[in-house]
């Protein structure tokens, strides 16, 4: 097994980012073919084998960096950028570390991948908890299947969060314009969203998102001026984005208890990010220890968290 993993790394490709080398791990069926980064195990693209088609933004820094980072072992912002563990503060940025480190790719086929990280002692000078992550990654047909496990090696509860910003080419193929796509939502009802104010913190929760009976809503070209969209209460468990003629081309499942819909305020990028949510930021008005915030998660030694979510694109 060990001589089989080894071989899989070689075939890999690495390519060097800013002065690291990070490597590229391929993935394939008769569908589709996938690019993951070992650093931050992060998915780098989804493409379409017969047409070429991408749908995985592309990480160019004009709009956003990034393609589709994990958000641990915080989603989102905190309050005054820190928290709080038994009376001692922690500096801390959005969204945790996870997605700035080298994950260790643990097993590989040709259509499977499993990254892990590790605590050290880099994460536990400014995060104070054992843990291990792994993040997996399964083609099956036109379908993703992105996998969380979180375990905790320690005595001490483990307390995180955990989440996905995955971002969606829209329009896709360079196919019209993003104002005239739809997302559609596993729903009849007018969805209830937050919005982020200032420091990246939840403030007023009460917008609404008109849906038709279909679940269609037009993707307005100011939506997301305001940022993410915030929305709890698991008001929704499938969004698909759709092309004008409403087709849906790509749909993400999950059963998080929160999700958000988010795409650069004011700048037309050309993409949408759909991400499931096992956390979320600290509202506005929070004063509290980290066991205070809402939907967080706590694991006692060796207990084990795994969720998954998909995305299926419509070949």
């Amino acid at each position: 097994a060990t001589g089989f993993l080894v071989l899989k790394v070689v075939l890999n490709s690495y390519k060097k980012y800013k002065r690291r080398y990070v490597m590229e791990i391929k993935l394939e069926n008769e569908s589709l073919e996938l690019t993951i980064n070992s650093f931050g195990a992060e998915l780098k693209s989804i493409t379409g084998k017969e047409t070429g088609t991408q749908y995985l933004w592309d990480a160019d820094e004009k709009y956003w960096k990034r393609s589709a980072p994990v958000l641990f072992p915080f989603v989102g912002s905190l309050k005054d950028k820190k928290f709080t563990v038994d009376g001692t503060d922690y500096p801390m940025g959005q969204h945790g570390f996870a997605r700035d480190m080298e994950f260790e790719l643990v097993s590989q086929t040709k259509d499977e991948a499993w990254f892990s990280l590790k605590s050290n002692d880099e994460t536990l000078a400014k995060y104070p908890f054992e843990f291990v992550l792994e993040i997996g990654y399964k083609l099956s047909g036109s379908e993703i299947k992105v996998t969380w496990r979180v375990t905790n090696p320690a005595k001490k509860d483990l307390l995180f969060s955990i989440g996905g910003h995955p971002a969606f080419m829209c329009p896709v193929a360079e196919q019209g314009k993003q104002s005239d796509y739809y997302l559609k939502l596993d729903t009849d009802k007018a969805i209830t969203y937050g919005l982020i104010c200032d420091g990246g913190l939840l403030d007023k929760d009460d917008n609404l998102l008109n849906v038709d009976v279909d679940g269609y809503c037009q993707i307005d070209e100011h939506m997301f001026d305001k940022d993410a969209l915030i929305i709890e209460n698991r008001q929704a468990s499938k969004v698909s984005l759709c092309t004008p003629d409403k087709k849906p081309y790509l749909t993400v499942s999950f059963d998080a208890p929160l999700f958000g819909l988010w795409s650069p305020a004011g700048m037309g990028a050309p993409f949408i990010c759909i991400e499931p949510w096992y956390g979320r930021c600290d509202r506005a008005g929070f004063a509290g220890e980290l066991k205070d915030r809402e939907y967080g998660n706590s694991l006692a030694q060796g207990e084990k968290f795994e969720k998954s979510y998909t995305i299926a694109i419509e070949l």
